[in-house]
């Protein structure tokens, strides 16, 4: 019979009598050998397999909840709640009232230091995830055995002064950087000539941060403990970055004010224009109502972990830190550490620093009491930041109620409905989010140019106030100068940079009495306390009456670079 060499009619049908169906892929066939007079084994079958596994790859997201506000060290958990956003009657644009001639709204008759409700957390359930296939389809799995309160964590302090080196040893010594990554950041470092920035790499991760050395960008990474599940915002220290601080620390529920304890480094960030100061009193304006100082650099050779050198840090700043309206006895704590090293880190160091004899700083943060969040109250995310990414996809922290997949939001001040596609939470996708969460969310109907900073995700039946026009008290911190009707300023009010003018002076607050003045002043000065009346330019904002919602009442003014003064929303006039 005639052998033939052409391809068959059809790749389907049997060839010579034998039929060559191929089989499904044998991974585990042997490596093919020529074999001359051998008689080839018969082909066994093998069930056909996919390129992706059957089996599940299982990510387990620990996200968490439950951070507090009002938190002193070990002492019992003062649980505080606040008030939710209500529904209050608004003006229609352009409807605007006459300043009054006497504020008789009771949020005024607060005192200069703004003591809110802060932020809390929700103690919820938690969610897993799981992918089974190519397309990733998380599934709710025991969100009750999984979920951990939740601390978010802002490091502030002046410049070079060891926030970023800290946040990259702490994520070492939990497990989050593995030792090879350290040490391919050790070469790099060295490479470069510098060789004692290679933990703080963990957080600044692009080429100019770690060229320059200098946090640019807020840093964001988490960690975990037993009990507790923390995101890290690693703040900028340079006075240039103040603007990115302030979004950072607007998420936060405790700060870590980073002190260098080497000799003249201290001196220069607390002096008159050094970001301790400034960083100190913008986290109080933010609702940071606890403050962990840490003390670092203890092991330096001006040092050398001497007691003296940590109560002279001690006795200079607790009287500014009183000021701000920290209250040294329950609100702030004290831990000397050596950010390089790891010493007081994760594991006390008692033959080191035997005068210390408290907590190192990882079990001081996992002591901490937990308080409730709003879980309840209507859905208020200020936004941080937007990419796009297959979709459209924002950041920021849930201040009020929770989110999950596929509820229909309005974005404002725009009044657009979105829904939420996917969420992230700490970078693992999860079904539903609550208070006090770091999260990312993909929004559909909606471009990423039409969402901004500052914009803010709602119920749909509580939408946010916005407004144009506002009365607010301000305590006017540093300013040389007196200011009158007409000065402008940039306005830090939760993750919005918008400009205002001031448009009256309503009346004076006496400091010690908050007693108002009867009479309109003409202008105000440094360290005076007042009721204005303050006009966004070239727009909206969203905010809401601090006695209402204190996460979106709470503002500050900056001109020129510095902090000019620090205020709560009173009423929204328009």
């Amino acid at each position: 019979m005639a052998q033939n060499n052409g391809p068959p009619d059809s790749w389907d049908q049997p060839e010579n009598g034998v039929d060559t169906a191929v089989p499904g892929k044998n991974v585990f066939a042997k490596e093919f050998v020529p074999s001359f007079g051998t008689t080839a084994p018969a082909a066994t079958s093998r069930p056909e397999t996919s390129t992706f596994s059957s089996v599940p790859l299982q990510l387990s997201s620990t996200s968490s909840s439950s951070v507090t506000d009002d938190i002193s060290p070990p002492a019992p958990a003062v649980v505080i709640t606040e008030n939710t956003a209500n529904g209050d009657e608004r003006k229609e644009a352009g409807e605007e009232e006459e300043p009054p001639d006497e504020w008789s709204d009771k949020a005024s008759q607060n005192s200069s230091t703004f003591d809110d409700g802060g932020s809390g957390d929700v103690d919820s359930e938690h969610v897993t995830t799981a992918f089974s296939k190519p397309k990733k389809q998380p599934k709710v799995a025991n969100m009750a055995a999984r979920r951990k309160d939740h601390l978010n964590i802002v490091f502030i302090g002046h410049v070079d002064a060891g926030k970023s080196t800290i946040g990259g040893h702490i994520m070492y010594l939990t497990g989050q950087v593995d030792k090879r990554t350290l040490e391919k950041y050790e070469r790099e470092a060295k490479e470069k000539n510098r060789e004692s920035w290679y933990l703080s790499w963990a957080l600044d991760t692009n080429l100019e941060e770690r060229d320059k050395g200098k946090t640019v960008e807020v840093g964001r990474a988490f960690f975990e403990t037993e009990s507790k599940h923390f995101t890290i915002l690693d703040a900028p220290g340079h006075k240039s970055f103040v603007p990115n601080m302030i979004g950072g620390a607007s998420q936060a529920d405790v700060a870590v004010l980073v002190i260098s304890a080497r000799k003249g480094e201290f001196e220069t960030g607390f002096e008159r224009g050094g970001q301790t100061r400034e960083h100190a009193m913008l986290v109080k304006t933010a609702g940071v109502r606890h403050l962990i100082v840490v003390v670092n650099k203890m092991d330096d050779p001006t040092v050398e972990w001497d007691a003296s050198r940590f109560n002279d840090v001690r006795d200079k700043l607790t009287p500014y830190l009183k000021k701000c309206g920290f209250n040294p006895k329950s609100d702030i704590f004290y831990i000397p550490v050596s950010g390089l090293t790891g010493y007081n880190l994760k594991d006390c160091a008692q033959e080191i620093c035997p005068w210390y004899d408290g907590p190192s700083l990882i079990q001081y943060l996992d002591s901490l009491p937990p308080v409730s969040r709003m879980s309840e109250g209507p859905v208020r995310l200020p936004i941080v930041d937007r990419y796009k990414d297959m979709g459209t996809i924002v950041l920021g922290k849930v201040e009020s109620g929770s989110i999950a997949r596929g509820q229909i939001l309005t974005l404002m001040p725009n009044k657009c409905a979105v829904e939420i596609m996917q969420l992230w939470s700490d970078d693992d996708e999860t079904e539903q989010v609550f208070p006090g969460e770091n999260v990312k969310l993909k929004l559909k109907n909606v471009e990423e140019e039409d969402v901004s900073p500052g914009f803010i995700l709602c119920s749909p039946d509580n939408l946010c106030h916005t407004a144009k026009v506002f009365d607010a008290q301000i305590v006017i911190l540093e300013h040389k100068s007196i200011i009158c009707a007409g000065y402008s300023a940039v306005m830090h009010v939760h993750t919005s940079a918008e400009e205002v003018t001031l448009k009256a002076l309503i009346c004076l607050i006496d400091k010690k009495t908050n007693e108002k003045s009867k009479t309109r002043p003409r202008f105000v000065k440094q360290d005076q306390i007042a009721i204005v009346r303050l006009e966004v330019l070239g727009g909206i904002i969203c905010v809401e009456p601090f006695k209402d919602f204190p996460q979106m009442g709470r503002f500050t003014l900056r001109d020129e670079g510095k902090t000019i003064a620090i205020g709560k929303i009173l009423k929204v006039v328009a």
